[in-house]
C-alpha cells in the first residue's frame, strides 16, 4: 500500500513537472499578407532576446478580420487598413487602449522582370492600351486593403473603366504579385515591400501618394487573447527597435 502511494505521488510529481516548468504559449498573430518578411524577421528578433516565437499566420485582412468576428483563438491582430481594424474594433473584439497606428506601405505597378518600360502613372496615361491582351493582377477590389487601394488609385487617374474588364482579382496582395510572377498578368498593383520581396518583377511606376487613401497598418491586441507573452511582443513592435526592422523591408514607421 505504501509503495503504490509512493509510486502515485511519483506519478502526479512527474506530471506536475512539465506544466510547472512549461515555456508560456507563444502568441498567435494574424498579419496581412504584406507583412510575410518582415513580420517572420521581426519575430526571430524577439525570439532571439529569449521569448517564445510567435505564431504567424497570413492572409488578406478582411480574412483575418472574418476569423477575428468567427473566434479565432488569437493574440494579435495587423491589418493592411483602418477599415478591417474599425469593424473588428466595432464588434468589441480588441482589447481597449491596444490599438495603434503601426505601419504605411506605397503602392506601385510592377510588370515581370523581363519588361524594362516606365509606366507614369498620371491622368491621361492609356494603360489599358499598354496592357494589350494582357491582364491587371491586383487584390479583390471589393474586400481586399490592397484592392481597395489600388482601385481608388486608378479611379483617381482616370483609369478604371478602360482598365476593369482586363483585372484579374486575386484574394490578397500575395497572389496577384504571384500572377506577375508567372507571367499570367501584364502589369500588377502590389505595395513597395511586396515588390522588393520578389527578385521576379520589377517597379513599373510608383502611384503618387494622394491618388489613393493614405496606406496604414494598425495593430491591436484582441480580446480573445491569452499568451501571456501578447502584450510584451505587441510593444516591441511598437517600440523604436521592433519599427526598425520594419523599415528595412521598406514600410514607413507611423
Amino acid at each position: 500500500m505504501v509503495y503504490r502511494r509512493s509510486l502515485l505521488c511519483g506519478i502526479t510529481a512527474a506530471l506536475a513537472v512539465p506544466q510547472a516548468f512549461a515555456a508560456p504559449r507563444a502568441p498567435l498573430v494574424l498579419a496581412a499578407a504584406s507583412l510575410q518578411e518582415s513580420m517572420n524577421a521581426a519575430a526571430d528578433v524577439w525570439a532571439r532576446k529569449g521569448h517564445v516565437r510567435p505564431v504567424l499566420s497570413f492572409a488578406a485582412s478582411s480574412a483575418l478580420a472574418r476569423q477575428v468576428a468567427a473566434g479565432a483563438p488569437a493574440d494579435l491582430f495587423i491589418s493592411a487598413d483602418e477599415p478591417w481594424m474599425d469593424d473588428v474594433e466595432r464588434r468589441g473584439l480588441i482589447v481597449p487602449g491596444t490599438r495603434a497606428p503601426f505601419l504605411g506601405n506605397r503602392l506601385v505597378l510592377v510588370a515581370p522582370r523581363s519588361n524594362n518600360g516606365h509606366v507614369p502613372l498620371v491622368p491621361g496615361t492609356d494603360l489599358a492600351r499598354l496592357l494589350g491582351n494582357g491582364r491587371l493582377a491586383m487584390a479583390d477590389p471589393d474586400s481586399v486593403p490592397a484592392g481597395k487601394y489600388s482601385k481608388a488609385a486608378l479611379q483617381k487617374l482616370g483609369m478604371w473603366d478602360s482598365v476593369a474588364p482586363k483585372v484579374v482579382r486575386a484574394e490578397n496582395v500575395r497572389a496577384a504579385l504571384a500572377f506577375v510572377e508567372r507571367g499570367a498578368a501584364a502589369f500588377g498593383i502590389v505595395y513597395l515591400t511586396d515588390a522588393r520581396a520578389s527578385a521576379l518583377v520589377r517597379i513599373a511606376g510608383t502611384f503618387p501618394a494622394n491618388s489613393h487613401p493614405p496606406i496604414r497598418y494598425p495593430l491591436a491586441r484582441l480580446r480573445a487573447s491569452t499568451s501571456p507573452d501578447a502584450e510584451p511582443f505587441r510593444r516591441f513592435l511598437l517600440s523604436r527597435e521592433g519599427r526598425v526592422v520594419f523599415t528595412r523591408f521598406g514600410f514607413t514607421a507611423l
